[in-house]
């Protein structure tokens, strides 16, 4: 297929990360719950939004991090959690590799 190249390794494990942090349920409303406010959250608002434990709501908060989703930040003992700032462009990117290749496009 002409048009379409293999992403670089490092690009494909970004956005495989991504995606399998956003493929669980609950990880996907946090996402949602966070995106959705003007400023950071904090953590006892999440835990007080879903019916699961607050150790489990910090391993989704954890995995969400680590797969550069949100961003945390401490205030005293709270922790407040507010999308990354490439988080939008990691998605903005994803969609892009779905659109199609210009030259395909021109004929349509």
């Amino acid at each position: 297929m002409r048009g379409v190249r293999p992403l670089p390794a490092r690009e494909q494990e970004r956005l495989v990360t991504a995606f399998k942090a956003l493929a669980d349920p609950t990880r996907l409303e946090i996402v949602r719950l966070v995106g959705a406010q003007a400023g950071p959250v904090c953590v006892c608002d999440i835990v007080d939004r879903f019916e699961l434990s607050q150790p489990t709501i910090s391993h989704h908060l954890k995995v969400l991090r680590e797969a550069g989703i949100l961003r945390t930040s401490k205030v005293g003992i709270w922790a407040f959690y507010e999308l990354e700032q490439g988080a939008l462009a990691l998605f903005d990117e994803a969609s892009a590799l779905l659109a199609p290749a210009p030259a395909r496009a021109a004929r349509a």
